[in-house]
């Protein structure tokens, strides 16, 4: 967490807060693991007086285009951007030239920032499922050319990059497709419902602006402090022990990919 449909929530709000063409005329960094690669004073330094060109997202990650380079920011599990103070766990301040502070909070600390020349550094980043490029085709070479377990494949972002535990789950379901299945098992039929499947539960995702498990400050809310609406409409995930809304059938937990997977034994056998 969080995911691609948070992930695109936050860009999208970025966007809409009036950044563009802003100016960052300094940065206070209040945790140095924060910044991968560079010091904090190097960061700072590199960052001082660059102009917000885009904002925009590839997989998890959300893209600052800059007018040197590219700033790249992982929210990991609990990273998020606000502009109102955070009262505790801030890591990095961004002051632009409006007047305005874009603060990064992170209570688990795991969130990074990337400051890139380029976006080929974006290494072992697989194909974002929105893109044009996330054909049946593309998915179908993918499985086809290993052999792993579904779920533990479509949580590697080096092949599809984005999906995450909630929509996973979520997409496998949909599909009708166990998460133990080996990857190079599935018929075309099943890779095609699972691509369409994808598509489906991302789409959700977005169109309820994410996916927000609690009401606790290290859970997803979007820049403007809005909480997601998508955990009420999740079919699988985190509903053991309830009815399967296709079959009746109880949901099941297991243990997959060193992850907690919802499943009904019915609908994916």
């Amino acid at each position: 967490m969080p995911e691609l449909p948070e992930v695109e929530t936050i860009v999208t709000e970025l966007n809409e807060s009036h950044l563009l063409g802003k100016k960052i005329l300094r940065a206070a960094v209040f945790w140095n693991p924060t910044i991968d690669t560079l010091s904090a004073c190097q960061f700072s330094q590199a960052i001082k007086d660059q102009k917000i060109i885009r904002i925009s997202r590839q997989g998890k990650y959300i893209v600052f285009h800059l007018s040197e380079g590219y700033l790249l920011v992982h929210l990991r599990m609990t990273g998020k951007f606000l502009f109102n103070l955070p009262s505790r766990h801030e890591r990095v301040r961004l002051y632009l030239d409006d007047g305005r502070i874009l603060y990064y909070a992170d209570q688990r600390k795991f969130g990074r920032f990337y400051l890139v020349k380029t976006l080929e550094q974006m290494k072992n980043i697989g194909i974002d499922p929105l893109s044009k490029i996330f054909t049946f085709n593309a998915i179908k070479l993918l499985l086809n050319s290993h052999s792993r377990k579904i779920k533990y494949f479509l949580l590697d972002q080096r092949y599809i990059s984005g999906l995450g535990n909630i929509y996973v789950d979520e997409a496998l379901w949909e599909a009708k497709i166990h998460p133990q299945r080996f990857s190079d098992t599935l018929s075309d039929t099943e890779i095609q419902a699972l691509h369409t499947a994808i598509l489906k539960v991302l789409e959700k995702g977005i169109k309820n602006l994410g996916t927000s498990l609690g009401e606790h400050q290290a859970n997803y809310f979007s820049v403007s402090g809005r909480r997601g609406g998508n955990q009420y409409k999740l079919n699988v995930f985190r509903r053991e022990g309830e009815p399967c809304p296709r079959c009746g059938r109880t949901i099941m937990k297991l243990r997959v990919a060193q992850r907690g997977t919802h499943v009904c034994l019915i609908c994916q056998q």
